[in-house]
């Protein structure tokens, strides 16, 4: 489903913007939170809401009826703290070295991953008192409690004693593949270890984007999607379920004729095959238009596919327009970086990158543009 037109405003007058429709992000956690039912649904707004603007978001979707938040690092949990005072907020990465009190002070939940955190967050008083989630790995061998440190928990349960504890997670490595064998194993490595510890009674969560759409096995008590709220496909090799979320568009600066044979862009990676049109956008890697879109991406005038034709540089990029009506290509059109015909997810496949990097890396110099939940014109930022 594209997502709708900004009204006029102040965008009209930039030379590239970002739409961000916060109807759909609402939209996108009711369809996950119908889907993962009895399951509740708590939503990760790290990295700024994947790149969106969690100042924006992280209300939207509490506004749509989300109570449990996950972000990354201590400083996105204080920000969003003051955005929602009353919010479950976990922290994913655990506790940084040395701040246990901060997390205490904002009501902040780490996610401890290993006994180094239980011990530091048990050593600062926190143990019975501010609540924390425990986070196991089943088979990701990143953060969270390895096989071993399970063992030794297991001989020592005196380590978890008193723990306020109100989540017990870990991550699936495949969970965008529902075919791959590793995904049971994880979910039956997951179940087996906390129910050694003596933790099947707290509330347990697996599955983020792509596990909350494998089905009731891997949903357990709450489900915690990230890229799925943001327009992204939750599973490999199948249709998206989800609404586009963004809409990126920069304005044509020049169109220039040119003739068969002349060269484009550095390094003179492209050469025209015939009478040609150009545009030129100001839109480049600085804004996270990748370099590797270089003559392999593609935009849309209107319905008109267009390529990307030489290099992508720091602050432009040039397409190759001939195809395109000259109505359509002109000086101070619109082009669809990321629209209706070409999503996030396609010009993911084109950079040889995934989704989840090209929202986070969509510039700050774009006009940000939030056409808010109820329909009404959005701000622009």
């Amino acid at each position: 489903m594209p997502i709708a037109e900004p009204g006029a405003g102040p965008t009209e007058i930039a030379a590239a913007r970002l739409i961000v429709d916060l109807g759909a992000i609402a939209g996108n956690f009711r369809l996950i939170a119908k889907r993962a039912a009895p399951a509740a649904v708590g939503v990760a707004v790290k990295a700024d809401a994947y790149g969106l603007g969690m100042a924006r978001v992280g209300p939207a979707l509490h506004d749509a009826g989300a109570r449990v938040f996950f972000v990354a690092w201590l400083e996105e949990g204080i920000a969003l703290r003051h955005l929602l005072p009353e919010a479950e907020i976990f922290c994913l990465n655990g506790v940084a070295p040395g701040a246990a009190d901060a997390y205490a002070a904002h009501r902040l939940m780490p996610i401890l991953g290993s006994l180094e955190e239980i011990d530091e967050w048990r050593a600062a008083g926190h143990g019975g008192k501010a609540p924390a989630g425990l986070q196991i790995d089943s088979g990701m061998a990143r953060l969270g409690l390895s096989a071993e440190e399970v063992d030794q928990l297991v001989a020592d349960r005196q380590r978890l004693d008193g723990l306020n504890l109100t989540l017990v997670m870990s991550h699936l490595s495949c969970g965008d593949d529902p075919a791959d064998p590793l995904n049971l194993a994880q979910r039956a490595s997951f179940e087996r270890d906390r129910g050694r510890l003596g933790l099947v009674s707290i509330r347990s969560s697996l599955a983020a984007s792509g596990g909350s759409f494998q089905g009731l096995d891997f949903l357990l008590d709450l489900v915690r999607p990230g890229a799925a709220l943001y327009g992204l496909a939750p599973l490999m090799g199948q249709a998206n379920l989800m609404a586009q979320v963004v809409r990126l568009q920069a304005k044509i600066l020049q169109v220039r004729r040119v003739d068969r044979g002349m060269t484009v862009g550095y390094g003179a990676t492209h050469r025209t095959t015939r009478p040609s049109r150009l545009a030129t956008l100001s839109t480049g890697y600085a804004d996270g238009y990748f370099r590797s879109l270089s003559n392999r991406g593609h935009a849309y005038l209107g319905p008109v596919r267009v390529p990307v034709v030489g290099r992508v540089s720091m602050d432009l990029l040039t397409l190759d327009v001939t195809d395109a009506p000259p109505e359509l290509a002109r000086r101070g059109a619109w082009v669809d970086l990321i629209g209706p015909h070409h999503t996030v997810d396609d010009l993911a496949a084109e950079a040889g990158t995934i989704g989840y990097e090209i929202l986070t890396a969509l510039g700050a110099r774009y006009a940000r543009h939030y056409l808010p939940a109820d329909g009404k014109a959005g701000a622009a930022t």
